[in-house]
């Protein structure tokens, strides 16, 4: 058993039965009142994610789970297929339930398979980071600096993230996978 103060990004917890994950927990305390814990969460099994406020001394139980090194290899019409890199053994997890993570998907990714302590699979670990190509934007401005405010650019995934003004269609950028935000040039 843990406290909801204690939640961070990506831990899970059981519920009325159901897997959760954090996806955002931020400690909020109004002018009055008391301190609570906004979050977003994701019910594992369905995908469905809600806006959700605790109280900081609630106790939700934790769910332990296991890592497996796995390769991302493709995807089909319903699920997204994975590959073990010890057992080479494949997995496929639906794709509703990775909205969030397919922005970061690309063929041949190395990420975590989650499992339960039952072993039930439920869901990836993203790298920090990943390099993914613009294939949308518009055109660079010579002599820009990244201090200017930016323009949108569309990634290979369909991801679209704010980038400064000398990046070009083409160019391989670092996106980091925790918010979604440019890094650097790769």
């Amino acid at each position: 058993m843990t406290t909801a103060i204690e939640l961070k990004k990506g831990m899970i917890f059981k519920q009325d039965g159901k897997l959760i994950e954090v996806l955002v927990s931020n400690h909020h305390k109004p002018g009055k009142g008391n301190t609570v814990m906004q979050m977003d969460l994701r019910d594992v099994m369905s995908g469905s994610v809600v806006h959700k406020t605790m109280r900081p001394s609630e106790k939700v139980e934790l769910v332990h789970v296991d890592l497996k090194k796995a390769r991302y290899l493709y995807d089909d019409e319903v699920n997204f297929i994975f590959m073990d890199t010890a057992t080479y053994e494949q997995y496929e997890i639906p794709k509703e339930h990775l909205s969030e993570e397919s922005k970061y998907l690309l063929p041949n990714i190395n990420v975590d398979l989650k499992f339960t302590d039952e072993g039930q699979l439920i869901g990836v670990g993203l790298p920090t980071t990943v390099n993914m190509k613009v294939v949308e934007t518009q055109p660079g401005i010579k002599g820009a600096t990244a201090a200017s405010g930016g323009k949108p650019a569309t990634m290979e995934t369909g991801l679209v993230v704010t980038v400064p003004d000398f990046i070009n269609e083409g160019d391989e950028l670092i996106i980091n996978t925790d918010t979604g935000e440019y890094k650097s040039r790769a």
